[in-house]
């Protein structure tokens, strides 16, 4: 089983910015970053496919949101720029242990609060 160990979520004023990262304790598929806001269902916001370094952003933080990797560390970071009230969440690193398996492995989550 694949640990994932999240940080660096924060509050910060609308238009800031944080990072956020993720460190698995073994090799995956894909990591991403999912986010779930009080009475709302879990959403898909960023992932990154560690063969080919392929990215996929949810269409309301692109251009806003960028995630990147360090091979070397087994981390992805999701760097969250222009942030917006609407960003606050509960923010989840998740993990793809195949090419034929969804996310399955959780974070324990970082709370990210934009306040207006």
């Amino acid at each position: 089983q694949v640990q994932l160990v999240e940080s660096g979520g924060g509050l910060v004023q609308a238009g800031g910015s944080l990072r956020l990262s993720c460190t698995a304790s073994g090799r995956t598929f894909a990591m991403g970053w999912f986010r779930q806001a009080p009475g709302k269902e879990r959403e898909f916001v960023a992932g990154i496919y560690w063969p080919t370094g392929t990215t996929a952003y949810a269409d309301s933080v692109k251009g806003r949101f960028s995630i990147s990797r360090d091979n070397a560390k087994n981390t992805i970071y999701l760097q969250m720029n222009s942030l917006k009230p609407e960003d606050t969440a509960a923010y989840y690193c998740a993990a793809r242990l195949r090419v034929t398996t969804g996310y399955g492995n959780w974070g324990q989550g970082t709370q990210v609060t934009v306040s207006s």
